[in-house]
């Protein structure tokens, strides 16, 4: 049974390229701050280590974890399954530990609608443009054109999404958008006074859906 000794759980979506992955990683330095790793069937990257960045499984194995009801959630993006198992999720939270996510909308949906007994909050990541966007997702290990296109027209979709989330974050510079993450989670965490401006956020969102 959750206590108030339990962790809290610190969901971070974006769309690819806007660096929600850097992000976590810088966020989980924090004190008694961890990553969920995510099981996945897509390839490793090179710089990934499986059992660190992901646990990297075939379509068979992710199939018999689903039919097994295992994952507190899992999405179909860019024709590889992502999901995270429930049980490591529950374990940490109620050792104290607070479990930040990697995920995108859909999976950030699936936890919201399971209605755990903690503590959630989530942020979504926006790029500073559409044209830095691109020119990140250029730079990333893709460099097929047609990949990055489909990445880009997928941003159109995925942006709408951002109205779901606690709070937006824009990663012009990414110390200053981890500072602005970092503190928003203290400020929920100690019911502190929150830096947060929402009508500016709307107006980014429509520069870059227009």
């Amino acid at each position: 049974m959750p206590s108030v000794n339990d962790g809290i759980m610190v969901i971070l979506s974006s769309p690819s390229g806007a660096g929600k992955t850097t992000l976590v990683n810088l966020l989980s330095k924090k004190d008694n701050f961890i990553i969920s790793i995510s099981h996945t069937t897509r390839k490793p990257r090179q710089s990934e280590i499986p059992n660190k960045d992901y646990y990297f499984v075939n379509d068979q194995e992710f199939k018999r974890l689903i039919n097994n009801q295992e994952f507190i959630e899992y999405a179909k993006v860019f024709n590889n399954y992502y999901g995270t198992t429930r049980t490591p999720i529950i374990d940490n939270l109620n050792k104290g530990k607070n479990v930040l996510f990697d995920i995108d909308w859909q999976g950030a949906d699936q936890i919201k609608n399971k209605k755990l007994d903690y503590k959630l909050i989530t942020f979504f990541i926006l790029p500073p443009s559409k044209e830095i966007l691109f020119d990140r997702l250029s730079n990333r290990d893709m460099k097929d054109k047609l990949i990055v296109e489909e990445r880009m027209q997928q941003f159109e979709r995925d942006v709408l999404h951002w109205i779901n989330y606690d709070y937006v974050v824009i990663n012009d510079d990414l110390e200053k958008c981890y500072l602005k993450i970092k503190n928003l989670i203290n400020a929920e965490i100690n019911q502190g006074s929150k830096d947060y401006d929402p009508d500016y956020i709307r107006s980014h969102v429509e520069k870059l859906t227009s």
